[in-house]
């Protein structure tokens, strides 16, 4: 799930940031993001998942 998380990260930003944060501020920034341009919504997305996992996997709360 995570590597499909991440291929969506790349093409289309929000779809993959709302399958790792569902409704959020994140969710809200990447599509701003994405709207100014998909090279920085890609970069969020990919920056907001890589973080998710980053902190579920040192048993922190994995909030935005």
């Amino acid at each position: 799930m995570k590597l499909l998380r991440i291929i969506l990260g790349i093409v289309l930003p929000p779809v993959g940031v709302f399958l790792t944060y569902g409704i959020s501020p994140a969710l809200l920034i990447n599509i701003l993001l994405t709207l100014l341009g998909i090279l920085p919504g890609s970069i969020h997305a990919l920056w907001a998942i890589t973080k998710y996992y980053e902190k579920e996997n040192q048993g922190g709360n994995a909030a935005y």
